[in-house]
């Protein structure tokens, strides 16, 4: 398994920003795509945003329009910019890095929404 490191999380107010990054502390080959989920109490972890290795990113309704998910392939690391945040977007943060060879999931960062 390839660690990747997640940071940018933590404790913010309603309609706040918060940037998550998650990079591979090794290379990996044929990543296919690159994801943001995540994982509020008692809830499913539900897809949040992918971005594909052609550039293309979609996201989940409800953090459309306010979430935009980027990458960099030379750093192996995945972004979520999240601003407007609201008290349901608390949850913890996973990434997922899609390869050929495997998934490689982040360990998870805890995001807050509250005053």
């Amino acid at each position: 398994q390839v660690p990747l490191v997640e940071s940018g999380g933590g404790l913010v107010q309603p309609g706040g920003s918060l940037k998550l990054s998650c990079a591979a502390s090794r290379i990996i080959y044929s990543i296919h795509a690159m994801e943001w989920y995540r994982q509020a109490p008692g809830k499913e972890r539900e897809l949040v945003a992918v971005i594909t290795d052609g550039d293309t990113a979609n996201y989940a309704l409800s953090v459309k329009g306010r979430f935009t998910i980027s990458k960099d392939n030379a750093k192996i690391a995945v972004y979520l910019q999240m601003n407007s945040l609201k008290p349901e977007d608390t949850a913890v943060y996973y990434c997922n890095i899609k390869a050929y060879g495997g998934n490689y999931w982040g360990q998870g960062l805890q995001v807050t929404v509250s005053s």
